[in-house]
């Protein structure tokens, strides 16, 4: 059995919100393994669930750029708060998401060899960054969206400067409607995004494997109350039903009236201007999701001491 470690647990309950000794169970349940323990309190009714796009487990900037009917994002990662407050470092990080804008480079690999203004390419220019700000930093991800006719409306919760912060949305509106229709519904959707955690446009468009996982959460939680198994069958799929309807955009309840779906909110919104819209696409990069952590060795030294 794998090594249940103080700092371990702590993460855990960090995660999950489930007391310490359930968080303990379900780790020596789990063998260790972080995921499936987080599924294990699931299932047993101990955690909310938790979507990985809500943990913000690094430092750095997300910026976002956009110009005509085209938009990016892109997030580079510093070790901490302090070098994403660092001039030097929001300027490489608006330059980064200008490049990305004009040379149409689709993933960070790509953008890393594009020429930077000030000579080189991305790549060098960050290295030279690193060595004279002093910390580790990554170019991790770069998102576009585009539109044949409309617009793409950029959004950044928690700025630290235009354009740069701990969130960044694009949210691209296909349609001949007017600008003037287009940029306050694209700026409302995009506020709905930041704050609702949408997984994908649609139902359909969901990672299968995350449709997965929740059948499996939804099977062992549903198989536990003793009733028929066609019962149980559609208690699991309607679970996995309610799951794809709440972490699709076009299905979420729009988050300015919690009631209203966002597709519905598109749709009036082409009737009142008697113009076409399409919500075709968005991109929404939250600072550090995904990215596990390490916890410092004075928390596990505080959890150790609470007798975990």
């Amino acid at each position: 059995m794998a090594e249940i470690t103080a700092a371990a647990v702590k993460e855990l309950r960090d995660r999950s919100g489930a007391g310490m000794m359930d968080c303990k169970k379900a780790l020596a349940e789990a063998n260790g393994d972080m995921e499936a323990a987080v599924d294990w309190l699931r299932a047993k009714g101990l955690a909310a669930a938790q979507k990985k796009s809500s943990r913000t487990a690094a430092e750095g900037l997300v910026g976002v750029a956009v110009a005509g009917t085209k938009g990016v994002a892109v997030e580079v990662n510093s070790e901490t708060d302090f070098v994403a407050k660092n001039d030097q470092f929001q300027d490489f990080v608006r330059t980064v998401a200008q490049v990305a804008l004009n040379s149409g480079a689709s993933d960070a690999e790509a953008l890393s060899a594009q020429a930077h203004p000030a000579g080189g390419t991305i790549s060098e220019k960050l290295v030279s960054n690193i060595a004279t700000i002093g910390e580790n930093q990554t170019l991790r991800r770069v998102g576009q969206v585009e539109v044949s006719q409309g617009v793409v409306v950029p959004y950044v919760h928690n700025a630290a400067a235009p354009g740069l912060g701990k969130i960044g949305v694009l949210v691209a509106l296909e349609g001949d409607a007017p600008a003037d229709v287009l940029e306050p519904l694209g700026k409302q959707i995009a506020m709905h995004i930041a704050a609702a955690f949408p997984l994908a446009l649609s139902a359909a468009d969901i990672d299968p494997a995350l449709l997965e996982r929740e059948r499996a959460i939804a099977a062992e939680k549903a198989a536990e109350s003793g009733k028929p198994a066609e019962i149980v069958a559609k208690m699991v799929d309607g679970a996995v039903a309610k799951y794809a309807k709440e972490n699709a955009l076009l299905s979420q309840l729009f988050v300015m009236d919690n009631k209203t779906p966002v597709a519905d909110v598109v749709a009036k919104a082409a009737k009142d201007a008697g113009k076409s819209i399409t919500l075709k696409n968005y991109v929404r990069f939250q600072l550090g999701e995904g990215i596990e952590k390490e916890t410092s060795d004075f928390a596990a030294e505080v959890a150790a001491a609470a007798g975990v």
